[in-house]
């Protein structure tokens, strides 16, 4: 065993344990996030997952949630991080922290600061000093309150994290950063255990083998997968090898999985995510769990033991039962070794057999030859059961220990024992010829309850009792006097009800910028995070230069969510993910000067990918130009081709001096070769307008390797997903442009088009950002002119409305879910100056992939509505960004919710 790497004594790691003042450990640990939850619910929240077995929770310390502009720092209140863990380790449970810098979790920017984005100099996620000087900074903030809140210094720390899935990300220098990490945190006192989890298992990419930092593993297997405990064994002896314990800082919810997990040898077990929650406020995300956009709901919920308003799950149960397995067995199989694939050798002698069906999903946890003395009882071996044991019991005041199996169809256990004894009584079938000092008992899952008593000489008692899974699920324990605590499955039934109220709607020139810091940018666009905006909505106004019959408009590198008016017209809402977007001017519809861009930022991404531009882990949210587009003209014929060979170099046929007046004409991606793959080159020649100022070319479909040029200079790679490439800084009005694209033919057809647009860029910009309080102050102001709405709301496309009501009922405090159903229409709700969901109804094809929770609601948290006497006001922002139909908005449903 090598020595801990722990600073803090009480808490101990070796290869095969983690020991926890002085006691082998099985860790149970749920998520469970305070950003995620009103204050007012934390308590109950860690009671849940206390009382369904989890010993332990991990916790996210989200940067920007608590540095809300750059260097001004939040955390009291709903902040209040040192309450928070005051209540965690009131409520009996162990904390693993993980203060970033960087958290992932489906969070705005996976917690960075927007700020740190503009300067592309700057290596985020890495050895870089200017980088790590910000986070010295984060650091310097919430490391002395995890300090104070340490096992043994008066709190339930056990761990700390240091960045999270590192080798998700191209860091340069991995074991430079993570160690700058360390010397961060021990320099603020940091003294349990630090870790560092590999996300798709780079232990060295995520780690960096830094010295003093533990190496942990995240898996998200299929649960089904046949050869999952193959991969995890990998791991263990690799951890092994380096005097490390498997800890499973992220997984499945499912405890079917975590019982594989256990098999395999896992110390830490840590499901991902059990405790729901709400992404409150503007801290969704943009990600790529889509095609490839997605973007993430308010609701965050992956349907772990708990829901969001905290109703608990079936799943729960399984929790509760796996806890009491893990009590059951204690030491003996904290300290537990694997003996091969879904085996574990006991502590203190004989083994757990877990046996695994993947059709069933079904693992049970069987004893092998495991001494009776692992429960203190002198003499004698538990041989074999094929029931699960889940519970023993002695109890204090008398000789007599019970045996709780449970088991669907019919179990058997076999029980020898040094001394003599005698069934007396029982209610299972007893098998065999027995001897004096054994003896082989079965019972049935469909009975009750089915008990056995064994009687010794010396007067103690072992009382085995029988009983079906859900049966099992139900027990909550076993009194002093040996009475079993069954009690029932809490799963709520949800009914709507009347929520008494009185509507009003207010209608918003859709024109209007609800923000009063104005920022003038010149006759050019820039990005919101480059003048301090950073989340929420914002206003772009720009001009045309002059009247023109624009065929369609582009939007270069947009994102979040646009939504575009030139002078009354609508032109459409868009969501490019940081791409280029072309807007066609519809029949009736005409391009007037002025042009507004109404933009919300629905959150920077949390994960690194290179797919789209708004999925780099740096991207920046807003505009960089509006083009109005003159005319369209396509370039798929009459390029010429040269097929490239062997060693020849691609730039030195894009350069604009290339003879190419002998090569064949044909249309893009023609040519046949019996290469695999196939290099070919293509070059056309453009007269370009003499009245236009941008000039995009446009390259939708399948072109499976290309790179496209334009007089010598790289344009860049083609891309299915962002097909704009911008010619405009490499050529001038009227001249003959040379288009160079690079072609890799294989035996997929190419099925791409080539495109150019030529148009005229807006000009005179200026922005401003509206993030909450100014919005509930434009909310304020406009109530005045509201309107009563008794019914469904129509509302033309393009247009933006407040609607109004005041709830008087907060279910007794618990709260409400409601219920959103209509078309077309997007939501961005206040409850009480709390933003507490942002929501788009289904409807027309400009919707984006929700994922992350349920998209069709909200929820109304009881702690946040005031006393009867005050009002509880509900403003809802709306949107009508459909572009062929009215938005509809149907009457809410509320739903209450339950106590638990």
């Amino acid at each position: 065993m090598q020595p801990s790497i722990s600073q803090n004594q009480r808490i101990q790691l070796s290869s095969e344990t983690l020991r926890i003042d002085g006691n082998s450990e099985i860790v149970l640990c749920a998520s469970l996030f305070y950003f995620r939850l009103p204050r007012g619910e934390w308590k109950d929240r860690l009671r849940k997952v206390k009382a369904f077995g989890y010993n332990a929770i991990d916790v996210y310390f989200p940067w920007n949630y608590h540095e809300t502009e750059h260097g001004v720092w939040d955390f009291s209140g709903e902040k209040d991080v040192a309450h928070f863990l005051h209540e965690a380790s009131e409520a009996g449970l162990w904390v693993i922290a993980r203060p970033g810098p960087y958290i992932c979790s489906e969070w705005d920017g996976g917690a960075l600061p927007a700020y740190l984005f503009i300067d592309e100099h700057m290596r985020i996620r890495d050895h870089d000093p200017l980088f790590l000087a910000h986070v010295a900074r984060w650091y310097a903030q919430i490391l002395p309150i995890l300090q104070q809140y340490q096992h043994g210094q008066g709190g339930s720390i056990i761990a700390v994290q240091l960045e999270n899935e590192l080798d998700f990300y191209p860091c340069e220098d991995p074991h430079g950063y993570i160690s700058a990490l360390r010397d961060l945190a021990l320099q603020h006192g940091i003294l349990v255990p630090l870790i560092a989890c590999a996300g798709q298992g780079g232990l060295f990419q995520a780690s960096g083998f830094a010295e003093g930092v533990v190496p942990t593993c995240n898996f998200y297997p299929n649960d089904r997968d046949p050869s999952f405990e193959e991969k995890v064994h990998y791991y263990k002896e690799e951890l092994s090898r380096r005097g490390f314990p498997l800890l499973v800082t992220e997984t499945n919810r499912s405890h079917f999985l975590l019982r594989r997990l256990l098999s395999a040898g896992a110390k830490l077990l840590g499901p991902y995510l059990q405790a729901s929650g709400t992404n409150f406020g503007f801290t969704n995300v943009a990600n790529n769990w889509g095609n490839p956009l997605s973007f993430l709901t308010s609701d965050y919920d992956f349907h772990g033991m708990i829901t969001p308003e905290g109703h608990i799950r079936e799943e729960a149960y399984e929790g509760r039962l796996l806890h009491h397995i893990l009590q059951t067995y204690g030491a003996s199989l904290a300290e537990a070794t694997s003996s091969d694939l879904h085996r574990l050798a006991l502590k203190q002698g004989g083994e757990l057999v877990f046996e695994l069906n993947v059709s069933t999903l079904s693992c049970p946890i069987l004893p092998l030859q495991v001494p009776l003395q692992t429960w203190g009882i002198a003499g004698g071996q538990l041989d074999y059961a094929t029931a699960e044991l889940f519970i023993v019991k002695r109890l204090a005041h008398e000789q007599r220990t019970f045996f709780i199996f449970h088991m669907e169809g019919e179990g058997e256990v076999q029980f020898t024992f040094d001394s003599e004894m005698e069934v007396k009584s029982t209610e299972m079938t007893v098998h065999g010829p027995q001897s004096e000092r054994s003896v082989t008992l079965s019972f049935h899952s469909s009975d009750n309850e089915a008990r056995a008593r064994i009687h010794f000489l010396d007067g103690h008692i072992l009382e085995i009792i029988g009983m079906s899974r859900s049966r099992a699920l139900r027990l909550e324990g076993i009194d002093e006097n040996g009475e079993l605590l069954i009690g029932t499955l809490a799963v709520q039934e949800r009914k709507s009800q009347d929520m008494e109220g009185r509507w009003q709607l207010s209608s918003v020139n859709p024109e209007l910028s609800l923000a009063t810091n104005e920022i003038s940018l010149g006759d050019h666009a820039e990005q919101l995070e480059k003048h301090g905006i950073y989340r929420g909505f914002a206003w772009y106004k720009a001009q045309f230069p002059q009247a023109a019959n624009y065929k369609g408009i582009i939007l270069q590198k947009a994102s979040d969510v646009i939504s575009l008016y030139t002078g009354n017209a609508y032109l459409g809402t868009v969501t490019p993910g940081g791409t280029s977007c072309y807007l066609p001017i519809t029949e009736g519809k005409h391009v007037a000067p002025d042009l507004t861009a109404r933009v919300e930022i629905w959150g920077h991404t949390n994960f690194h990918d290179t797919t789209l531009p708004s999925l780099h882990l740096n991207s920046l949210k807003g505009l960089t130009s509006v083009v109005g587009v003159t005319s369209t003209r396509d370039l798929n014929q009459n390029w010429r081709v040269k097929l490239m060979q062997s060693g020849e170099i691609q730039d030195d046929y894009a350069s604009a001096d290339v003879d190419d007046g002998q090569w064949p004409i044909v249309s893009i991606g023609g040519w046949l070769s019996a290469a695999q793959p196939a290099h070919h080159c293509y070059r056309k020649h453009v007269k370009l307008s003499d009245e236009a100022d941008r000039w995009i070319l446009h390259t939708p479909g399948n072109f499976s390797y290309a790179y496209a040029y334009v007089n010598g200079q790289l344009l860049g790679q083609v891309n299915l997903h962002d097909p704009f490439l911008d010619l405009t800084p490499f050529v001038s009005a009227g001249e003959t442009a040379i288009i160079t694209v690079f072609l890799d033919k294989t035996y997929i057809a190419l099925s791409g088009h080539i495109t150019l647009y030529e148009g005229t860029s807006a000009n005179h910009w200026t922005v401003a950002g509206c993030q909450e309080q100014g919005l509930l102050q434009h909310a304020q102001i406009s109530q005045i002119d509201a309107q009563p709405v008794t019914e469904a709301i129509a509302m033309k496309p393009g247009t933006v409305a407040w609607l109004y009501s005041e709830l008087e009922d907060s279910n007794e405090g618990l709260g409400w879910r409601v219920y959103v159903s209509g078309r077309d229409m997007k939501l961005t709700v206040f409850f009480n100056g709390h933003l507490v969901g942002r929501l788009w109804t289904k409807g027309g094809e400009n919707r984006p992939i929700f994922r992350g929770g349920c998209d069709e609601s909200f929820y109304l948290p009881g702690p946040w509505f005031h006393e009867r006497e005050v009002g509880n006001e509900l403003a809802i922002w709306l949107e009508a960004v459909g572009l062929d139909h009215d938005a509809i908005l149907e009457p809410f449903r509320f739903v209450p919710v339950s106590a638990s």
